[in-house]
C-alpha cells in the first residue's frame, strides 16, 4: 500500500504536495477525491491526483491529510485527463486549473451529495385517525394530516407546508406515528418539456451542413462558415435535435451572456427544452445544481459561455462553439485559456463532433481548413428572401460631423426612418467621450493610476478610467492654464444625446455595459430591440453579432477607422470581422439593408479590399501578410507579463527572465523586454517579452523549463507574473 498522497490545491505554485496517510486510515483512497488538509497555519480543500512511496519532504516536517471529503471521485478520470491537458497546454499550476473547473461550494469542502430530514407516516400512523388527536394536541394533528395527504415529506416541502413543524413532530414521534429519517437531498432539475414546432425547411446547403456532421461518428473538428443571416442556428438546432435522440447531452458555447437568450428561446420553440444555463450571471447555487445535473447526465442540453467547457459530461454527444472567432473566448486574467481550443480538446477526448461556426472565421480556424485539418461547410446565402446589405463609405472629410454624425448620415437615417425601419448606429466606445482636452494648451485629463485618458461621462458630471474604475469630478477648467475643458471625441452616451435632438420623438435606446448593469435590463432591452418598437439603437460590440433584428434596416458605423492603424498583427482581422458582423444585422428579413460607414480614409486599401472581395478577400490578404512576416497561424507565441508598483523590478525580472530563456533553448526568438503599450496600470509597472517558435512542442518545453527555474528566484517575491500561451493581445 501507498503510504504518500499527492494532492493539487488552489495555490499560485507548480507542483503537488505531499501527505502521509495517517496508519489508521482504512478507507481505500481514489484519485479526483477531495481531502481537507493542513497547508502552513490554514486548512485547504484539495484533489487528491495520485499516490507515491517517496517524497522530497523530510519525514519529520511531513504532515498527515486532516479528514476525507469524498467517498468517491468528484472528477471522472476523463475529468482529469482534460485538466492535466489544459494545466501542462497553457502553462497554469493544476491547482489552480482545478479550482477554474469546480464550482464554489465544492471548493469550500460541502459535501458533493447532501443528506436531510425527511418524515414519514408509520403503519399506526397510516391507521391512526386524527380526531381525537385534535383535542389534545391540534398541532400535532395539523402535521399529521400533511402527512396523511403526502404521506411523506422531506423538510424543505415541511418549511413551505407548516412553518413550525419542528416544534411538534417529536410529539408524533413519541407516539410511533410517524418517523424521521435521513435521505439524500435530491437536487431539482428544473428542466420541461413543451410540444415544439416545426421549423424551416432546410435549403441544400444547411441539409448537407447537417448530413454531413451527422453521418460521422467519431471527433471532427466542423467550420460552418455562414455569411450572416445563413442560418447557422438553424443547422445547430437539427444537430442538437439528433443528439437527443440518440440519448446524448449537448453543449453549446456563446462567447457572451447577451446571446444567451435569444438562443435557449429558439432551443424552447423547436426542441420543446429548457435547456440548463452555465456563466456569470447565474447564482453560485444554481451553478451547483447544474454542475451535479451535467455529471449525473440529467442536463441534456447546456448552454454557457467559456467556463462551461469544464463541465463534467459522462454523457457528452456534440459540442457547438457559436462565433467561434469572438476573443470572448479567451480568459484574459489568471488562467488564460481558449474556450474554442479546448473544446476541440474536449471533443477529442469524448471522440464526438465538435462544430465551429461564424460568419467571420478566425485566420487560425481557416488555415486549419487550408491544411484539411478541419472540414469547412460553407452556408453562401442568406436564409428565404434576405439579401446581405449595400456598404458604402462617408467621407468626413467633405461631410462634415457635429457630435460625430454626418449631415449625409443623419438624411439616410430620416429616409429609413419614414419608411417604418430600424436603425442601428455602432460605437464601440462607452461614455460621453473619450477624452477632456484643453482648448488652449491641449492638456488632456488622465488617469492618476494608469497611462490612459479619463473618460468624459457628463451625465454623471464625472471622469472615470475604464481601466482601473479610478473616478473624478467633470471638470470644466483646465488646472494648467485656467482655459475651458472641452470634450472631444464620441462615446455612446455622446451619440445619444445628439440623435436626441434630431428625432426627439423616436424611441432611441442605447445597449451598452453601462445601460444593462442591472439584472434583467438587458433582456428587456434586447426584447425592445428585436420587436422593433425602439427605432434607434446605439450600441457597441453587445449589439454587433449573433442577434436577429427583423425590422432593422440601417446600420452606421461611426468610428471605425480605430482599427485601421492598430499597432497589433490583429489589427486588420479584428476590424474586418466588426464591421462584417455588425453590417450583417441590416436587412435579415424581406426589407433591403444598408450599411454606412463614416471614415476620414476613404482611400485606405482596407476599404476596398473588403467591398470588393468581401470578408473572405480580406482574410486572405491578410494570411499572405502573416505568412511573409511569420506571424500567428505560420507560428506559435506565448507573452510573458509582469507587472510590480516598482518599475526596476518589473525590469529586472524580465531581463532575469530572458537570460533563463535564451540559456534553455537558442531556436525560440525571444523579443523584449519591452514595456507595455500601457506601461503604468492600477498604480502598477508593466512589462512584457514575447516568446516566437516555428515549433510548439519547443516552445512549450523552453516554457516549462522555464517556470522550473524561475520559482526558485527571490525576484519572483516582488513582482506578479504570467504566461499567456496563444495570446489574442499583445497590448
Amino acid at each position: 500500500r501507498q503510504s504518500i498522497i499527492k494532492v493539487a490545491l488552489d495555490v499560485p505554485l507548480f507542483k503537488l504536495f505531499d501527505y502521509k496517510l495517517n496508519k489508521n486510515c482504512t478507507f481505500k483512497l481514489k484519485k479526483g477525491c477531495r481531502v481537507l488538509v493542513p497547508f502552513g497555519k490554514q486548512k485547504k480543500v484539495g484533489i487528491i491526483i495520485g499516490f507515491s512511496n517517496n517524497t522530497r519532504i523530510p519525514s519529520s516536517k511531513l504532515r498527515s491529510f486532516i479528514s476525507i471529503i469524498d467517498n468517491e471521485p468528484i472528477l471522472s478520470m476523463n475529468d482529469m485527463k482534460f485538466i492535466s491537458f489544459a494545466s501542462n497546454y497553457y502553462q497554469y499550476p493544476i491547482g489552480k486549473v482545478i479550482s477554474a473547473a469546480l464550482p464554489v461550494q465544492l471548493k469550500k469542502g460541502f459535501p458533493l451529495i447532501s443528506y436531510i430530514d425527511q418524515l414519514s407516516l408509520t403503519n399506526h400512523g397510516k391507521a391512526c385517525s386524527t380526531s381525537n388527536l385534535k383535542k389534545s394536541a391540534p398541532k400535532q394533528a395539523e402535521l399529521l394530516e400533511i402527512l396523511k395527504i403526502k404521506v411523506r415529506l422531506n423538510e424543505k416541502d415541511l418549511n413551505n407546508l407548516s412553518p413550525n413543524w419542528r416544534r411538534y413532530y417529536k410529539g408524533l414521534i413519541e407516539k410511533k406515528l410517524v418517523k424521521k429519517d435521513r435521505v439524500i437531498n435530491n437536487y431539482r432539475v428544473n428542466q420541461k418539456y413543451i410540444r415544439p414546432s416545426s421549423g424551416p425547411d432546410l435549403n441544400s446547403e444547411q441539409a448537407n451542413a447537417v448530413n454531413t456532421i451527422i453521418n460521422e461518428k467519431k471527433f471532427k473538428t466542423f467550420l460552418i462558415d455562414g455569411v450572416t443571416g445563413s442560418g447557422k442556428t438553424e443547422v445547430y438546432l437539427h444537430l442538437i435535435k439528433n443528439t437527443l435522440k440518440n440519448d446524448k447531452q449537448c453543449l453549446i458555447l456563446v462567447p457572451e451572456i447577451g446571446l444567451t437568450s435569444q438562443f435557449i428561446n429558439r432551443i424552447i420553440k423547436r426542441i420543446g427544452l429548457i435547456p440548463h444555463q452555465f456563466h456569470s450571471s447565474c447564482t453560485e447555487n444554481e451553478k451547483f445544481i447544474t454542475w451535479k445535473a451535467i455529471r449525473d447526465s440529467k442536463a441534456e442540453i447546456v448552454l454557457g459561455t467559456r467556463s462551461a467547457i469544464f463541465s463534467p459530461f459522462k454523457n457528452l454527444g456534440i459540442i457547438i462553439v457559436d462565433e467561434e472567432n469572438d476573443v470572448s473566448y479567451k480568459q484574459q486574467e489568471g488562467f488564460r485559456y481558449s474556450a474554442r481550443d479546448l473544446a476541440i480538446i474536449k471533443a477529442k477526448h469524448c471522440n464526438i463532433p465538435v462544430i465551429l461556426g461564424s460568419a467571420t472565421p478566425s485566420i487560425e480556424s481557416i488555415n486549419q481548413c487550408k491544411k484539411n485539418i478541419y472540414t469547412k461547410l460553407q452556408l453562401t446565402e442568406r436564409a428565404g428572401e434576405a439579401k446581405l446589405p449595400s456598404m458604402h463609405l462617408i467621407d468626413i472629410n467633405k461631410n462634415k460631423t457635429k457630435d460625430g454624425i454626418s449631415d449625409l448620415l443623419l438624411k439616410t437615417m430620416n429616409e429609413h426612418l419614414k419608411k417604418n425601419g430600424q436603425i442601428l448606429v455602432f460605437v464601440n466606445r462607452r461614455g460621453y467621450a473619450p477624452t477632456l482636452i484643453c482648448k488652449s494648451c491641449n492638456h488632456i485629463e488622465k488617469c492618476k493610476r494608469c497611462d490612459s485618458r479619463m473618460t468624459v461621462y457628463q451625465s454623471k458630471n464625472s471622469l472615470i478610467c475604464h481601466h482601473c474604475g479610478s473616478k473624478e469630478k467633470l471638470k470644466t477648467s483646465c488646472h494648467v492654464c485656467g482655459s475651458e475643458y472641452i470634450a472631444l471625441g464620441q462615446g455612446t452616451q455622446r451619440i445619444e444625446s445628439a440623435l436626441n435632438k434630431h428625432f426627439s420623438s423616436e424611441w432611441i435606446m442605447r445597449i451598452d455595459s453601462d445601460s444593462t448593469k442591472s439584472k434583467g435590463s438587458l433582456d428587456k432591452a434586447l426584447e425592445a430591440a428585436k420587436s422593433g418598437t425602439a427605432k434607434i439603437l446605439i450600441g457597441t460590440q453587445m449589439l454587433s453579432k449573433g442577434h436577429h433584428f427583423s425590422s432593422l434596416t440601417l446600420v452606421a458605423i461611426i468610428n471605425a477607422d480605430q482599427g485601421l492603424f492598430s499597432n497589433d498583427f490583429r489589427g486588420s482581422e479584428r476590424l474586418a470581422q466588426s464591421i462584417t458582423q455588425v453590417a450583417g444585422r441590416a436587412g435579415r428579413e424581406n426589407k433591403k439593408g444598408q450599411v454606412l460607414i463614416q471614415t476620414e480614409y476613404p482611400d485606405h486599401p482596407f476599404w476596398e479590399t473588403l467591398f470588393k472581395g468581401g470578408y473572405k478577400n480580406a482574410i486572405r490578404l491578410i494570411l499572405e501578410e502573416r505568412k511573409q512576416t511569420g506571424w500567428p497561424p505560420y507560428s506559435y507565441i506565448a507573452l510573458l507579463r509582469t507587472e510590480s508598483h516598482q518599475k526596476k523590478f518589473t525590469w529586472e525580472f524580465l531581463k532575469k527572465s530572458k537570460l533563463i530563456l535564451s540559456s534553455n533553448n537558442s531556436t525560440i526568438d525571444i523579443l523584449g523586454p519591452v514595456s507595455a503599450p500601457m506601461e503604468k496600470k492600477a498604480g502598477k509597472y508593466r512589462g512584457q517579452l514575447l516568446l516566437q517558435s516555428n515549433n510548439r512542442k519547443i516552445l512549450n518545453h523552453c516554457i516549462s523549463s522555464f517556470i522550473q527555474e524561475i520559482e526558485s528566484k527571490k525576484i519572483t517575491r516582488r513582482v506578479k507574473w504570467s504566461l499567456d500561451i496563444d495570446p489574442i493581445e499583445l497590448f
